[in-house]
């Protein structure tokens, strides 16, 4: 039995070499090893040997199974580092002419409007020493709700307005979590990091559980901006917005403000834009008013400053939301804002670099 098992062991080494595919690797190995293999076979007639012959053989069986694994999982590798090699090879992309590409222009890439105007406000809020900052998309409900005096029982909570989730390895119903229905959060955050007076803004993607059409998205683009000091009023947040709308459109732009209720602020308005698509004649966009919601700000409510560890009886200031994406289309006379999240490069072309 020894004399097979060693026979065998060398047919194997000389076999296992001329292969050159896995699957055929793997019929050997089920060939010698499997349940009905020759190795078992081999050991099923042991039965009728002597102790000692057992042990000898055994022995020898245990080892040449551990040296058909080894040979069997080095040969897989080896030819999977073949296939691999082989793949790299034949899909190689030469290069070597980019070059000549990029210089007459063809298929150069640009940034995504969205990014341009991102940007470009950036810009603007930085020369006037705004600080920029970021979030996290996931959010849990103080950061989102409770920190900007948004009560258990608003609306804004609702299943069919927000998008909920809870983590895997925490399903209590008081910790769950969403997607940020507004960069409002990064407020918060904001001013814990920070001892006033301070300014910042707050770019960054939403998610909301609207319903589609030519002016709202579930997943869309808005920049958020605080300013805390002393005296701070609402002419100094008017001065703010008209320059910085100014600066984006170039040119002077009708606004409006009217009263409007927002949790955070107190008080708080709406600042509409003159439609820039229809010149206030009515279209898709204002949806036939001639107006724009664009802006939606006010004095921050002491309560939010409380979260944010300000002392109200020293410092205020204000707030505002800016819709970048409705923004977006005014500058460029984008009908609907679905062009922005299609994808299609065909549109994102047609801007220029950043």
């Amino acid at each position: 039995m020894i004399e097979k098992l060693n026979n065998l062991f060398s047919n194997f080494t000389t076999q296992l070499e001329a292969l050159s595919k896995q699957a055929e690797v793997l019929n050997l190995k089920a060939d010698l090893l499997g349940k009905n293999g020759k190795v078992s076979e081999i050991l099923s007639s042991l039965k009728n040997a002597s102790l000692e012959e057992k042990k000898s053989i055994g022995a020898l069986a245990n080892k040449i199974k551990d040296d058909v694994q080894q040979l069997i999982n080095q040969k897989l590798n080896a030819l999977e580092l073949e296939v691999i090699n082989h793949k790299l090879a034949s899909e190689r992309i030469d290069i070597s002419h980019l070059d000549s590409i990029k210089a007459s222009g063809l298929y150069s890439g640009g940034y995504h409007p969205v990014t341009i105007v991102q940007k470009e406000i950036e810009e603007i809020f930085l020369s006037m020493g705004f600080e920029v900052l970021d979030g996290p998309h996931i959010e849990d409900e103080y950061h989102n709700f409770e920190a900007l005096n948004i009560p258990k029982d608003h609306p804004a909570r609702d299943m069919t307005d927000t998008f909920w989730f809870q983590r895997p390895d925490d399903t209590s119903v008081a910790n769950k979590y969403l997607l940020r229905t507004h960069t409002s959060t990064i407020q918060v955050r904001g001013m814990k990091g920070k001892r006033p007076p301070f300014k910042f803004i707050a770019p960054g993607k939403v998610f909301r559980a609207e319903r589609t059409d030519a002016s709202h998205e579930m997943v869309f683009h808005q920049l958020e901006g605080m300013l805390v000091g002393e005296n701070i009023s609402v002419s100094h947040l008017i001065f703010f917005m008209k320059t910085i709308l100014s600066e984006i459109f170039k040119k002077e732009v009708d606004v409006r403000l009217r009263p409007g209720f927002f949790p955070f602020v107190e008080p708080g308005f709406e600042l509409d834009i003159k439609c820039l698509i229809c010149g206030g004649g009515g279209c898709s966009v204002c949806k036939q008013s001639g107006w724009v919601e664009l802006l939606p700000c006010g004095m921050v409510h002491p309560n939010v400053l409380r979260h944010g560890g300000i002392d109200t009886n020293k410092y205020n200031g204000f707030a505002f939301g800016l819709g970048l994406d409705r923004l977006v289309m005014l500058k460029y006379g984008i009908d609907d804002i679905r062009h922005l999240h299609g994808g299609d490069l065909r549109f994102v072309s047609q801007f220029k670099s950043y």
